[in-house]
């Protein structure tokens, strides 16, 4: 998968042109992970995870950028940028118009147009090229013509009440990125509640001093800040030591982040500064983490303690036990809210989501004793029913 995933492939190893490998790839990985290649696929996914119960689904236009840190690479070029690369072009960061930045506005555009309200919208901003990916791994704004993209993305959301996600990426990307993310929630986070929300990934040993000046800076400027709280999938790509030592640290880390701000006080603010408006957003895979911020939820709001509105997500086609026993607990307020976050887009635009896919998938062994005894205590009750059923007739 990761030779897949690099740029200038040949015919043999291209799964867009290659109709054998294309198919492969589709029955196995694909259509595990990922909403469909085209429209019709796509709404026809979507409406089967909304038919199971979930409060909605969270969707992203496929295409992004992976900085390795060890090869100094980057994988996953946008299609306009490998066409170039391929016929000997430079991608200059300066250009007025960039035709892959058209292309990633106009691909999440039609992401959106496949939402509807109370639907969330994934971004993957390292898919929108070179131009875009130089100016954040410099920690710097991107081009005037992506930030105008985002602010359109941002504000047809708004329209159609659906929320904006911006996916944690790289940290070779990741300061750029913030910036960005930080402006658009200045902008269009003053209604009291969060449009767009940032990705604040737990593993990273830095995230409690962003988070802490994210915060301030929410308080200070009176917005609401949107927080999605993830552990973090950059594993296989990021600098090592820039991550915990430990899972056990990153999961500590997760959740004090999580149920600090399901209590309103994290480090500083909620005890000598004023907590600020915030949404929380838990993606995760981890049952005991999710079931206790929904507990922790649940208990302040029955006490009427101050807490924050709170949703939770899992990846489609991962940890299903985890999203059903979340489903399970729905009360008549319609808490807890659970959506499964998919994606969209050629296989070709997918491969590094796959790839990351499947890097989290090498450990699932540690999650299989859940489901398996969720699967066999099922299994018991139909059998049981079933024999109930037979001796009654």
């Amino acid at each position: 998968m990761s030779m897949l995933s690099k740029p200038n492939r040949g015919f043999l190893l291209d799964v867009d042109r290659n109709p054998i490998l294309h198919a492969i790839l589709k029955k196995t990985f694909y259509e595990q992970f990922c909403a469909g290649e085209n429209a019709a696929e796509t709404k026809a996914t979507i409406k089967q995870l909304k038919d199971m119960g979930f409060s909605g689904v969270i969707m992203t236009y496929a295409k992004e950028t992976v900085f390795d840190h060890r090869t100094n690479t980057q994988q996953g070029l946008g299609v306009a940028a490998v066409d170039a690369e391929k016929n000997g072009e430079k991608m200059d960061p300066r250009l007025a118009h960039c035709a892959n930045i058209e292309a990633w506005r106009k691909g999440t555009l039609d992401t959106v147009e496949h939402l509807e309200a109370g639907d969330y919208l994934a971004v993957k901003l390292t898919g929108a090229g070179p131009a875009v990916n130089e100016a954040f791994s410099k920690g710097d704004l991107p081009p005037t013509q992506m930030i105008d993209a985002m602010s359109e993305i941002c504000r047809k959301c708004k329209e159609r009440n659906v929320r904006v996600l911006v996916d944690g990426e790289s940290q070779h990307f990741q300061w750029g990125i913030l910036r960005l993310t930080l402006d658009l929630m200045r902008t269009f986070n003053r209604d009291g509640y969060a449009v767009v929300y940032n990705s604040y990934q737990a593993y990273l040993k830095s995230m409690s001093n962003t988070l802490a000046a994210h915060l301030a800076a929410a308080q200070k400027e009176g917005f609401t800040l949107g927080m999605k709280v993830v552990r973090g999938a950059y594993m296989a790509s990021d600098e090592r030591a820039l991550i915990h030592d430990t899972k056990e640290d990153t999961d500590n880390a997760f959740n004090g982040i999580s149920q600090g701000a399901l209590k309103r006080t994290i480090g500083e603010f909620g005890t000598t500064i004023p907590f600020p408006s915030v949404n929380l957003f838990l993606a995760s895979h981890n049952r005991e983490s999710v079931m206790a911020a929904h507990q922790l939820h649940q208990q302040r709001t029955q006490a009427g303690l101050p807490t924050v509105p709170v949703g939770f997500a899992q990846l489609h086609g991962m940890s299903d036990e985890v999203s059903f026993s979340l489903l399970a607990l729905k009360g008549s307020d319609g808490s807890p809210q659970v959506y499964k976050c998919s994606t969209w887009g050629r296989m070709g635009e997918c491969l590094a989501y796959l790839l990351r896919r499947a890097i989290e998938n090498r450990d699932a062994v540690l999650r299989t004793t859940d489901e398996y005894n969720a699967l066999k205590a099922e299994l018991k009750r139909r059998l049981k029913g079933g024999f109930s059923f037979a001796t009654q007739k």
